[in-house]
């Protein structure tokens, strides 16, 4: 049987690593590339980076950092490949297939994309005769609105007329090969995730589902795994707080019969 993966995401907000609640409050928490090997050093997964930021170039000038003054995103993106050794997802500020394109070339296993699949499912589909669905994950950033979950788009401020089920199944027809469902409310809350709304996609779709947004402890993580068919549980402030997070949330769950990789530490 397929283990189950662990993956950690990473939020960049102008060149810093973010803590993210609600898609509305950002608290930094320092270097991005440091982040991201210390990940890989705990054996994640995998990595999911995602540049939420407005600006194309970053200030990083900071005393106690030897980065040059401004990077960009791509720049920082070639850094982190270099000092990590788990399958890297990509996405934000994706528009176009040389966007995709310039994204694997500097180390990306797969990227992630969101408001131009909705304005555009053509995309969806030129993007894996291009580059493979297996390098193809589409993001579905959903809220509750009244008495439904609705997908929305532009981070989080626009919203459409898709359910998360809808919009994933729609997704996977044009050629996607695996779903990040990320819940808006729960970002940042710590109080669990969206369980109702992951178990019916992951249920429902056949490609693989990563389930993402609040998780404030492991249990958490074996709940997803306990009730929904998804095929991975991220997370991110998470796995920022708590020393060798990734080993022990993997201990954790190993250690309880999760169909989940054994905990390890990398020595690199």
């Amino acid at each position: 049987m397929k283990k189950r993966r662990l993956i950690p995401v990473l939020l960049l907000k102008n060149g810093w690593l973010v803590q993210s609640k609600g898609f509305q409050f950002y608290q930094n928490l320092g270097n991005p590339v440091t982040s991201a090997k210390r990940l890989s050093e705990w054996a994640s997964d995998e990595l999911i980076y995602l540049d939420i930021s407005r600006d194309e170039v970053y200030d990083l000038r900071r005393d106690d950092l030897g980065h040059e003054n401004r990077r960009s995103f791509l720049e920082i993106i070639q850094d982190v490949s270099k000092v990590t050794f788990m399958p890297m997802t990509v996405g934000g500020r994706i528009r176009t297939l040389a966007d995709i394109e310039r994204r694997l070339s500097l180390g990306a296993d797969k990227i992630s994309i969101n408001t131009a699949a909705l304005l555009n499912q053509n995309f969806i589909t030129e993007a894996a005769r291009e580059f493979g669905s297996q390098s193809v994950v589409v993001s579905v950033d959903f809220k509750k609105i009244g008495d439904k979950f609705v997908v929305m788009s532009e981070g989080g401020t626009k919203e459409t007329d898709y359910s998360p089920l809808e919009w994933a199944k729609i997704a996977q027809s044009a050629g996607a090969g695996e779903i990040l469902l990320n819940s808006i409310d729960r970002d940042g809350a710590r109080t669990g995730y969206e369980i109702d709304v992951i178990a019916e996609v992951s249920e429902n779709v056949k490609i693989p589902v990563i389930a993402c947004g609040g998780a404030g402890e492991w249990a958490h993580f074996a709940e997803i795994l306990e009730k929904t068919k998804a095929d991975a549980v991220a997370a991110a402030n998470i796995f920022q707080y708590t020393d060798q997070s990734v080993y022990q949330a993997k201990k954790y769950l190993y250690e309880r019969g999760y169909n989940v990789r054994p905990p390890d530490l990398l020595t690199v």
